[in-house]
C-alpha cells in the first residue's frame, strides 16, 4: 500500500502520474487541508504536521510513502527518514530539465514562497542553472484557485496571469511548477503564455511524471509489490474538508 499526502488536494496531480506506472497497487491519500496552505508556514509546524500524518499512513499500512507537496519535501522529508521506518519520496525541482531544454536561456520558476527559500530548491539551482538565468515568482493565489476547484475560466485566467507575465516578460520559454497544486492550472498557464507569446512555444514542466517513476524504481530496489492484493483501490483522507476533496477527486482524477 502506498501513501500520499499534501498539504490539500495538490497531490492528486502526482497520485494521477503514480497510478499510470503502479495502476494495481492501492492507495491511501491524505489532503491536510484544514492547515493548507503550507507555502508560508514555519518549518517546524510543517514538520510537525507531515510527522503527524505519517503516522496515520503507517498505521493505516503504507510500506512506502510519498511526499506529494514541494514545501513540505523541503521543510520535513529528512526529519521523516530519520524517525521513520518506511521509505520516503519527495518532490524534486525540475530545474535540470528546465535548464537543458530552454532555447531563450531563461526559466521561469512558479513556487510558493517557502520552497523558493529552501535549501533543497537552493541547491538543485545553484548545481543546474548555471548557464541560463532563473526568474521565480510565486505563484499567488493559485493554491487557493485549486483547493476551491476554479482551475479554468475568467477568475483563474486573472490570478494565473498576475504572477505567471513576470516570468513570461523576463524572456522564459520553460516554466517550472515547484508546488503541486499547480499542474492542475497547467492548461489556463499555457492558454495565456501562447497568447501572449505565441512565438516562443512556451515549455511548462510538471515534476510528478519522474515522481512516479522514481517510485516504482525504489518500490522495486526495495523489493515492495507493485502490486496489491485487492487491486487498485483508493482511500481519501481529510483533516478539514473531505467532502471538498472527493469534488476534486471526481472532476480532475477519476477516470
Amino acid at each position: 500500500m502506498i501513501g500520499i499526502f499534501d498539504s490539500g488536494v495538490g497531490g492528486l496531480s502526482v497520485f494521477r502520474e503514480i497510478r499510470k506506472v503502479l495502476p494495481e497497487q492501492s492507495y491511501v491519500y491524505y489532503s491536510d487541508n484544514a492547515h493548507c496552505p503550507y507555502g508560508e508556514k514555519g518549518r517546524e509546524y510543517i514538520i510537525d504536521r507531515a510527522r503527524a500524518i505519517t503516522r496515520f499512513l503507517i498505521d493505516k499500512g503504507c510500506e512506502i510513502i510519498v511526499v506529494a507537496c514541494n514545501t513540505a519535501t523541503a521543510a520535513a522529508i529528512s526529519t521523516l527518514r530519520e524517525e521513520f521506518p518506511v521509505k520516503f519520496i519527495g518532490m524534486e525541482p525540475a530545474i535540470k530539465p528546465a535548464a537543458q531544454s530552454t532555447r531563450t536561456g531563461v526559466v521561469g520558476v512558479l513556487a510558493t514562497a517557502g520552497t523558493l527559500k529552501a535549501t533543497k530548491y537552493l541547491d538543485t539551482r545553484e548545481k543546474w542553472a548555471r548557464n541560463v538565468r532563473i526568474a521565480e515568482h510565486i505563484g499567488q493565489g493559485f493554491v487557493e484557485l485549486v483547493e476551491s476547484g476554479k482551475v479554468s475560466g475568467p477568475e483563474a485566467e486573472a490570478t494565473v496571469r498576475t504572477s505567471l507575465m513576470p516570468l513570461l516578460e523576463s524572456g522564459a520559454d520553460t516554466i517550472v511548477l515547484g508546488c503541486t497544486h499547480y499542474p492542475f492550472l497547467i492548461d489556463t498557464i499555457s492558454k495565456i503564455a501562447d497568447k501572449e507569446f505565441p512565438e516562443r512555444k512556451v515549455k511548462v514542466i510538471d515534476p510528478a511524471p519522474a515522481v512516479a517513476r522514481h517510485l516504482l524504481e525504489v518500490m522495486r530496489q526495495e523489493g515492495i509489490d507493485e502490486t496489491s492484493p485487492e487491486g487498485y483501490r483508493v482511500e481519501l483522507n481529510s483533516s478539514g474538508d473531505p467532502a471538498g476533496l472527493v469534488r476534486t477527486f471526481d472532476s480532475l482524477v477519476r477516470e
